[in-house]
């Protein structure tokens, strides 16, 4: 990829990135448990417990990669490697954070992907307030993983080669 291309990257990921950490720092600054967990079995509180941690490393991940990404844009030299080396953090810490979140409250379903439907199915059914978070922010983590695709597994397959030729 171009250091244009890698730049640009940075900069719409930055700019993708701002709007869910505000939302989610926003849900969980005016969310408590109690609230949240309004019937109070076991299976709820667990059900809520999950997803409150769940959100916290989400936010704490996209936080760290909105970081990264600053200082990559703000040093002098732009430096290629160290901003495809925030890229890839960002899709495999941030973006499968969202869609492969630890308790599982919620999960994608790819048969609603191109329906216009919501993709995403919550284990159960949760309050108002957690469905709209997750939506709201589904669609930038959605717009990141089709942005970042290429730091899934091609990205990593081509260092491996440039390795292997720096090394023959």
């Amino acid at each position: 990829m171009s250091a244009a291309n890698v730049q640009k990257t940075c900069e719409s990921t930055r700019e993708k990135l701002k709007p869910a950490i505000d939302r989610i720092e926003k849900f969980l600054n005016e969310n408590a448990l109690p609230e949240l967990d309004q019937n109070q079995t076991e299976e709820s509180t667990a059900f809520y417990k999950g997803f409150l941690s769940d959100l916290r490393h989400l936010l704490v991940f996209s936080e760290v990669s909105y970081e990264k990404l600053g200082v990559v844009l703000r040093r002098a030299n732009f430096d290629v490697e160290f901003a495809e080396k925030a890229l890839y953090n960002t899709y495999h810490q941030s973006v499968n954070g969202f869609f492969y979140p630890k308790n599982e409250c919620y999960s994608e379903d790819g048969r609603y992907a191109y329906t216009g439907q919501d993709a995403i199915r919550f284990r159960d059914k949760p309050v108002r307030a957690v469905r709209d978070v997750i939506l709201e922010i589904s669609k930038t983590y959605e717009e990141l993983r089709d942005d970042l695709a290429y730091y899934e597994s091609d990205y990593l397959t081509q260092r491996r080669m440039q390795n292997q030729r720096n090394h023959a």
